[in-house]
């Protein structure tokens, strides 16, 4: 006999790569009695009725969140007020209200003044993902042996700890840290690396324009591999950087400083410099490896020849 559920109606505003990843792992592993889904595209909902990605889709994020006692808004950050303010007054009361935004401080300030006191706001953040989006882009693995940080706000501990039930049976390890310290974390691991990606692609594609392409035709694996992430939602990351101007301003003004001393070292010939620096550095990237953070999920979305809707 199968365990009972976790929740028994969780409801998902947004229904893109993670909402999908959670919906298809629930209905999986029987984590929710019931799961239903909202997306303001009426192509997403039908796609996500194809491919089985919640056991109902509404019509509307009102109608969605109806006696719904988990509640996750999976959409862009700068979309999260106007989407709490909807179903601010449709919230069951002691649902949980929880989201998979990349900032935490900026969603707290967002969502919180639009819920009633009778929910509980657990913000989160799954660190899993792929390049791709959109509801064709999820698969139930996605989560597996990834981290969940979540950031509960005070006298929420009993929903945070049923929520971290149920990312664990996602697949994810949780841990949970304060919404200031996630944000600077997070512009060191995510933002920041996303920000260089794109800065790369755009330097490769100014260069593209004057050596007839020949950046982009001749990429070697190096710039393939740093710059994957680069394909990135536009939409979400505008918002992250935005959001989290000030973490990510005080780590790209860290990076520029390293920058500038690696480029004297090879302006100097300072080989020592370059090798120690190195050689540092690559004892960080061993200890991801070690830590099983090194790999990515499977992509399911690029195996079957699907693009995101």
């Amino acid at each position: 006999m199968s365990a009972a559920p976790l929740y028994d109606r969780v409801a998902l505003i947004g229904l893109g790569l993670i909402a999908g990843s959670m919906g298809l792992r629930m209905r999986r592993d029987g984590l929710a009695g019931e799961v239903v889904g909202f997306a303001r595209s009426a192509e997403t909902r039908g796609v996500a009725v194809e491919l089985g990605l919640c056991d109902r889709v509404a019509e509307s994020a009102a109608a969605a969140v109806a006696e719904a006692d988990l509640v996750v808004l999976c959409v862009p950050v700068g979309a999260m007020a106007a989407v709490a303010r909807e179903i601010g007054p449709h919230l069951a009361e002691g649902a949980t209200v929880s989201d998979v935004g990349s900032v935490k401080c900026a969603v707290i300030d967002a969502v919180g003044p639009h819920l009633p006191d009778h929910v509980n706001f657990v913000p989160g953040h799954p660190l899993a993902g792929t390049e791709h989006s959109g509801p064709r882009a999820g698969f139930p693995e996605l989560f597996e042996n990834r981290w969940c940080l979540l950031t509960p706000r005070p006298g929420t501990e009993a929903a945070a700890d049923r929520l971290t039930r149920l990312w664990q049976g996602l697949g994810a390890n949780v841990d949970r840290m304060d919404p200031d310290h996630h944000d600077l974390v997070l512009a060191v691991t995510s933002h920041a690396p996303h920000l260089i990606a794109y800065t790369m692609v755009g330097v490769a594609d100014d260069l593209g324009r004057v050596t007839d392409s020949e950046v982009i035709q001749y990429s070697a694996a190096g710039f393939r591999d740093f710059t994957r992430i680069a394909a990135s939602d536009p939409t979400m990351w505008r918002d992250v950087f935005l959001n989290n101007r000030d973490a990510t301003l005080e780590i790209l003004g860290r990076f520029t400083e390293e920058l500038f001393a690696l480029q004297r070292a090879i302006r100097t010939g300072d080989g020592e410099m370059l090798h120690d620096y190195f050689t540092r550095t690559r004892a960080i990237r061993r200890g991801i490896i070690e830590a099983g953070q090194d790999t990515d999920a499977p992509d399911f979305g690029r195996a079957h020849g699907e693009r995101p809707v």
